[in-house]
């Protein structure tokens, strides 16, 4: 009798758990967006033409965006960083020193080039730059963008909403393998990925609007 409690008791918390997780989905993969936003296309969307998991986040920053365009280009391993939580990203070994400053050495890219998201060089740790549109948008890939078979891509898209402030919408779309695989970017990746991108969001929004009042203020002392 015992035993068979004990399992019902697991059976309903695994259940609620299940159904927790199921219901704060929408909400996390869709943080800080409009209807708008969580569904219109981005560029690079068509690289992962049949795509199973994607994540749109947003969030407002005041000031325009080609004063958020410097953070968004020099990101990446042995650049910028990433503005996310370094202390779990090193946990995985990423190793990134995310910077508090714009680096002058860092502000070109070219289609093409290696934006490494860890330490190795390798198909699994780094993405390649598939779009530049300066002041407007990045778009990160996976090998074979240019024919439409890429297995994930990282876009991300400025829009001013007002004079003096700006969008910045991310945007990742990715293909799953296995049914293994699909579970495990559910219910571990998925969650991970949420909390390092809404960190990312506010860094980034936190160095610009603070860069942009120490311009400010200089400008008018």
């Amino acid at each position: 009798m015992g035993s068979k409690r004990l399992s019902r008791a697991l059976g309903i918390a695994g259940a609620t758990l299940a159904g927790s997780y199921f219901a704060l989905r929408p909400w996390h993969r869709h943080w800080g967006t409009t209807d708008e936003e969580a569904t219109g296309s981005l560029p690079g969307d068509d690289f992962v033409e049949d795509a199973d998991w994607q994540s749109t986040r947003a969030i407002t920053i005041a000031a325009p965006a080609r004063a958020v365009w410097p953070w968004l280009v020099q990101m990446g391993q042995d650049r910028s960083g990433f503005y996310s939580y370094e202390r779990l990203e090193n946990l995985f070994g990423v190793h990134l020193d995310s910077t508090d400053s714009i680096r002058t050495e860092h502000q070109h890219l070219d289609v093409g080039d290696e934006i490494r998201l860890g330490p190795f060089r390798s198909a699994a740790q780094s993405f390649r730059v598939a779009v530049v549109d300066p002041g407007k948008s990045l778009v990160l890939s996976a090998p074979g963008w240019e024919t439409g078979e890429s297995a994930a891509t990282w876009t991300f898209a400025l829009h001013e909403a007002a004079p003096g402030a700006t969008r910045l919408v991310i945007r990742f779309r990715g293909r799953s393998g296995s049914l293994r695989e699909r579970l495990v970017d559910r219910f571990f990746v998925e969650p991970i990925q949420f909390l390092m991108e809404r960190k990312m969001l506010k860094s980034i929004r936190t160095r610009v609007e603070r860069e942009r009042s120490a311009t400010m203020d200089g400008r008018y002392r």
